[in-house]
This record gives C-alpha cells, sequence and structure tokens, in this order.
C-alpha cells in the first residue's frame, strides 16, 4: 500500500500482567534492550526493507529466504544468514515473517514446528482477518506467542516515521518487543483479536481506492473540457480534505444508529448522484461507480430512510448483495 499518514494507536495501551505468559508489562518495558536479535524470514523488497532496518538501528538480524541470493547485501551490511528455518527461528526470541501467503507460512515453518515453542512470532504476511486468526491457532498450538500485522507502506519508507505497521494479538507481546519494532517505523497496537490489523489494512485500502477512483472520475470529467489533472489537483485535494472532516461527525452517528439530516438528507443526496450520472453520460464518460452508488441510496430511500444523513447508507454496506 502507498505510505499514509502517521497514526496513533486508537487504543489506548496500560500497562498489566498479562495471565498467558505471567510477564509484568511494566517490568518487561523498562528491561527492553535496542540490541535485541531479530530473524526475518522472507526476503522479498519488503522482507529485506525490513531486515535493512533492523539492522541499521542496532539489532542483531539473521535472515532466511529459500532463494539465497536476495540475502547478499544484507550480509554484506552485517545479518547472518541461516542455513534453515529451523536455525533461523533459534537465532533469538523474536521472528518476523514476511513471505507471499499464510499458506506459505505453514510449509516453511511448520517444517522446524518444535522450535516455534516459547518464540514471539510477528507475522507481517497479507492475508485476510479469518487467515490471521487462523494462524494465531496454530502458532499457539506450537507453544508460539503470535501478533498479526499489516504493513502500510512502501519498501522504500520502512524505517521512516511514514511506514505504519499495525499490529494485532495479546497486547504484551506487542508492549514487550515494542522498541525493537519501532525501527520499522510507527508501530501501532489495535488490539487482542488477531484479525484486527489485516481488517485496518483492507478498510484503509477501500479508502485509498475510493478517494483514488472519484478523483479519476472527476478528472476525466474535466479533460473533456480541456482541464488537465494537474489543474483540477488542488481543487480535488481541498475537497478530499474537507470531506474528511465530516467523518468525527458521521461516526458519531453511526455508532449510535440515529442520522438526523443535520446537513442535507439522502434524498437531496441522490438527486445530486443522478445529476453526476447525467453529466458523465452526456459527456461520453464512464457511469458505473456514481450507478452503483445511486442504487444503494435508492435501495436505503425505499426503506425509508430518504429523511436521514447520508451516513445512514452504512446499512446497505453492512449487507452483502444476493444477487
Amino acid at each position: 500500500m502507498t505510505p499514509v499518514r502517521r497514526l496513533s494507536s486508537p487504543i489506548s495501551i496500560e500497562p498489566s500482567l498479562d495471565l498467558h505468559t505471567g510477564i509484568n508489562v511494566d517490568d518487561a518495558a523498562m528491561n527492553r534492550k535496542t540490541d535485541t536479535p531479530v530473524t526475518v524470514i522472507g526476503l522479498g523488497l519488503m522482507g529485506r526493507a525490513l531486515a535493512g532496518a533492523f539492522l541499521k538501528a542496532g539489532h542483531p538480524t539473521t535472515v532466511w529466504n529459500r532463494t539465497t541470493s536476495k540475502a547478499d547485501q544484507l550480509v554484506a551490511e552485517g545479518a547472518r544468514l541461516a542455513p534453515t528455518v529451523g536455525d533461523a527461528l533459534r537465532a533469538g526470541s523474536l521472528t518476523i515473517v514476511c513471505v507471499t501467503d499464510y499458506q506459505a507460512v505453514y510449509e516453511l515453518l511448520g517444517v522446524s514446528d518444535s522450535e516455534l515453542d516459547g518464540k514471539m512470532l510477528i507475522n507481517l504476511t497479507s492475508g485476510d482477518s479469518a487467515q490471521a486468526r487462523e494462524a494465531a491457532q496454530w502458532a499457539e498450538q506450537r507453544g508460539a506467542h503470535y501478533l498479526d500485522g499489516a504493513i502500510m507502506a512502501i519498501p522504500p519508507a520502512i524505517g521512516t516515521a511514514e511506514a505504519v505497521i499495525l499490529h494485532s494479538g495479546p497486547r504484551s507481546g506487542f508492549e514487550i518487543h515494542k522498541a525493537t519494532l519501532d525501527a520499522l517505523g510507527t508501530v501501532t497496537y489495535l488490539g487482542a483479536d488477531h484479525g484486527l490489523a489485516s481488517l485496518y489494512d483492507v478498510a484503509g485500502l477501500a479508502m485509498m481506492w475510493s478517494v483514488l477512483n472519484a478523483w479519476l472520475h472527476g478528472t476525466a470529467l474535466l479533460r473533456t473540457a480541456g482541464v488537465d489533472a494537474a489543474t483540477y489537483a488542488p481543487f480535488a485535494r481541498q475537497i478530499a480534505a474537507g470531506v474528511a472532516e465530516w467523518l468525527p461527525g458521521y461516526a458519531e452517528q453511526i455508532d449510535s444508529g440515529s442520522f438526523p439530516a443535520e446537513v442535507s438528507a439522502l434524498e437531496t443526496d441522490v438527486r445530486a448522484m443522478a445529476h453526476l450520472i447525467e453529466e458523465s453520460e452526456a459527456v461520453g464518460v464512464n457511469a458505473e461507480l456514481p450507478k452503483l452508488i445511486k442504487a444503494m441510496a435508492d435501495r436505503s430511500i425505499a426503506a425509508g430512510h430518504g429523511g436521514e444523513q447520508y451516513p445512514v447508507l452504512i446499512e446497505e454496506f453492512s449487507k452483502p448483495r444476493n444477487d
């Protein structure tokens, strides 16, 4: 995913005794070391960026990859190349996994699953929330402590504050290793549910693509009048920023389940949607996207929500289509 703004943790983290490990989070935090040995399994572009950031921060770093040549530059910078996954796991208590998919995680680590006992395993492999929860159960059955994560950044941003790394799972595991994980960027703890990092990841993608698609649609409209994308971009950015300011108030409506039309009623918004569709078709621009949104709004109005404010569409977004 492209770089995003620095995020603060949406869930406060308070000191406590972790009942699973018996570790006092306060004591663990005070005894953190910045030279903690780290293992990175998987050396694609992202994996190499992760290992490089740990090396730069001074952490003894062991790496493993099926294609060993991908470790050459890291080894030249001071990393140790483990001959096997088992050797990599034995190199330290903290292992970061960043591979193709969750099946690859099982295939690689399953060969040496006896080495997982007592290890802290942080899986930054892309997947969905169900896969994250299943992987947590798989790891914990083998005695590992497990956090699932999502990387909201491109490889060149790793090691800077622009790289947002999301984590979910037992809080104590995150707290104990936060000082080490800070080498990667802005690390954020979301909650005990292992699936949260994946859900935040795809929710972020929904925002990113929706903003970009809206901008592309607007750009296509204006190009029919000879306005180029560079001219339109500042105006579009201003609109996007303004809409973003509505989100906290709209969130209150969604969480309370009450949608008073303080600004505009949905039935008014639908008329504007129709205008957008008509204008798009008149100038020869694809209108599939606004037609989709209008269809959802029409269903909401048919269900009796025409006099309520736009966030009432959460009801349409929250249920799958049957056709």
